[in-house]
């Protein structure tokens, strides 16, 4: 059950429940529970039995897949006022979860117990739009993976991730593994593009840190 406050400061980040009728906030509130999550526990792995959704106030998880060879490869990541579209499939489809979500940065949610989300989209409108609208975006987002693997070359792949989060920070806390789990690849991969890309003056490779010295240049690849 949720406490006044919490479910204020959900309806910050979550519009949907500023929009919803009065019966869907009373169920809203007697059914949904608060969660602290710290960052690196696995909230689900493959295989697992969902029994909750999580509706994150803060914080970040990463939802991952490990290949056979033990390569990884990010599929997405929510944050503030998001939730996990594999969660949400794996509820109504009644499956076990497809991959891995680790919480990056220490989270807060709002939990949603499974059979009760089941309910809410088959009687409430809104509840289903929202859901709905949940698995169009992510699902747009997926697809952009599968272009960029299938379709993309991985040195422009490299010099996109580096761009993006350049524009956060720069110098960036990186390693060569930690890009090779972001792109699906291998570490020696990356070692050898980024040790090219720092031959031809783009960036600065230090330990544990890439720093991008030409922005246009890597715009260009």
């Amino acid at each position: 059950m949720l406490e006044p406050e919490q479910f204020k400061q959900l309806s910050r980040v979550l519009p949907i429940l500023q929009r919803a009728d009065a019966s869907l906030v009373r169920e809203f509130q007697q059914e949904a529970f608060f969660a602290k999550i710290p960052a690196g526990r696995d909230v689900f792995i493959e295989g697992d039995r969902v029994d909750a959704i999580a509706l994150l106030i803060s914080g970040v998880v990463r939802v991952y897949k490990i290949g056979e060879t033990g390569r990884e490869i990010t599929l997405y990541r929510f944050g503030l006022g998001q939730s996990c579209i594999l969660t949400a499939n794996a509820i109504l489809s009644q499956q076990t979860f497809p991959a891995i979500a680790t919480v990056e940065q220490d989270a807060e949610a709002v939990m949603i117990p499974s059979a009760t989300f089941r309910d809410w989209v088959r009687r409430y409108d809104l509840w289903r739009e929202f859901v709905f609208d949940l698995l169009s975006q992510r699902l747009s987002a997926v697809m952009e993976i599968v272009d960029e693997v299938a379709f993309q070359r991985m040195d422009r792949r490299v010099a996109s991730l580096l761009l993006t989060r350049c524009r956060v920070r720069n110098p960036m806390r990186i390693t060569h593994q930690e890009i090779a789990a972001e792109l699906g690849s291998s570490r020696e991969v990356i070692s050898r593009l980024l040790e090219d890309f720092a031959e031809r003056g783009l960036i600065r490779v230090g330990r544990g840190e890439v720093e991008v010295l030409d922005v246009e240049g890597l715009e260009t690849l």
